[in-house]
């Protein structure tokens, strides 16, 4: 497959992060790892994003600790963002409405449609400009290297993922305009499929089989529209897990389970075996937590209890 004939991927992963670990970085580099070895995907950006204060979890310290510790642990990823979206936000939002909130947003940055899995590639619309402070121009002077080619235009959209991660998004859209088309015109140049895929371990993958747990409507646009990359963990078996899930049967062809040579052990991805190591000092914690998201901790006093 050609590059423009490829699925180009955003990975999206939602949670408490608290705190962040390496294990939640690796399963974000295992992933776009095994998508690439597929042949069939791109992935040009990873989101991160903290859940709600209100989410009511025990032991869920402010966002604001949250988000710096998670803009911390990505510093040094060249493809990975964290988005305040869903902190900012009046209460607790459902991992259904944050995909739909950055397929929003992204439609918005790009000028695109996103995809879905039940939907063909959509290209992106050459045209007027909404807003002539966040408009793009590519110059054609009759040269088809100048035209707004897919790599550019996925250029564009990861410049445009570095602004809107770590501030509040900005609402803007974005259009890719030639100068010398008739304006009134749409012209239409590459296809890309562009798709925005929920990240997550087998652990969250096994909760949806849990009675009450989730919303089935949810349910069905997380896995039905959007579909799903999982990172086995803790030795579970996703193909073991979506048989006991009539909607995980139903959309099987939408869950993409990792398979790789990793020797990675996926417990360092426990936010909860980290909380544990600081508070008992346990030196282990280097194997959890990268030293910038431990300096911060120590800094602000955050997981330590009296005896730690």
């Amino acid at each position: 497959m050609t590059e423009t004939t490829k699925t180009h991927v955003i990975l999206l992963a939602c949670g408490s992060f608290n705190p962040i670990t390496k294990g939640h970085i690796q399963m974000f580099e295992r992933a776009r790892d095994y998508l690439h070895k597929t042949g069939r995907f791109i992935v040009i950006g990873g989101i991160v994003s903290p859940v709600h204060d209100s989410y009511g979890k025990t032991g869920l310290v402010s966002s604001r600790h949250r988000l710096t510790m998670c803009q911390l642990a990505v510093q040094s990823s060249d493809w990975i963002r964290v988005d305040p979206w869903e902190c900012y936000q009046d209460t607790w939002q459902t991992t259904c409405s944050v995909l739909e909130h950055h397929r929003d947003l992204m439609k918005r940055v790009t000028g695109c449609i996103l995809s879905n899995v039940n939907t063909p590639s959509i290209t992106p619309v050459i045209g007027q400009p909404q807003n002539e402070s966040s408009q793009t121009i590519y110059q054609n002077n009759n040269n088809v290297s100048n035209k707004p080619t897919a790599a550019k235009i996925l250029g564009k959209v990861g410049e445009s993922l570095s602004r809107i991660c770590c501030v509040r998004p900005p609402m803007e859209r974005f259009t890719f305009v030639d100068e010398n088309a008739n304006l009134g015109t749409v012209m239409r140049y590459e296809e890309i499929e562009l798709r925005i895929l929920l990240l997550c371990g087998s652990d969250l993958l096994e909760s949806f089989c849990i009675p009450g747990l989730w919303n089935e409507a949810d349910m069905e646009v997380i896995v039905g529209e959007f579909g799903i990359v999982v990172v086995p963990r803790d030795g579970a078996d996703p193909e073991r897990i979506m048989n006991h899930s009539s909607i995980l049967r139903k959309y099987k062809n939408n869950i993409l389970v990792v398979k790789d040579d990793s020797n990675h052990p996926m417990s360092v991805v426990s936010s909860t075996k980290s909380r544990l190591a600081l508070q008992h000092g346990d030196g282990h914690v280097v194997d959890y937590l990268c030293q910038p998201v431990i300096d911060y901790i120590l800094k602000s006093q955050l997981y330590i209890n009296a005896s730690g």
